[in-house]
């Protein structure tokens, strides 16, 4: 089982989705997010690869617990379990592909779109907090 920590990070009425560059889902879009390292918190983990995949660095103690999304078959590569996280930045934040990203966007909170994995429920989750 893989340990992971997503995060919705929000600016006014948008948010923040990679591209991602590689398979499961390589074009697609997702949430920032990521292994949480032996040692990590999952709060930390989700503040780690949001800098590290967008540029976009905030606390961890900001971060809000979303939920965590343990359905079984969530991943194409396997079991993960994610611990999801929600986070508002100032509306002047910018963001750049890293990492792991072949690209960001910001895209209306509303609508994401199909987003990769379970993250357009994720998504929405976070919204109606």
């Amino acid at each position: 089982m893989r340990y992971t920590a997503d995060v919705v990070c929000i600016r006014g009425g948008d948010v923040l989705l990679i591209e991602r560059g590689w398979p499961p889902h390589k074009g697609r879009l997702a949430l920032p997010g990521g292994g949480v390292d032996p040692g990590e918190t999952s709060r930390a983990a989700a503040a780690r690869e949001l800098a590290e995949e967008t540029g976009v660095r905030v606390a961890p103690e900001d971060l809000v617990l979303v939920g965590v999304y343990d359905r079984p078959d969530r991943d194409p590569r396997g079991r993960y379990v994610t611990a999801a996280y929600v986070v508002t930045v100032p509306d002047d934040t910018t963001a750049q592909a890293g990492d792991d990203a072949a690209a960001v966007q910001w895209v209306p909170l509303k609508a994401p779109g199909e987003l990769a994995f379970d993250h357009g429920e994720i998504v929405a989750d976070a919204w109606r907090l």
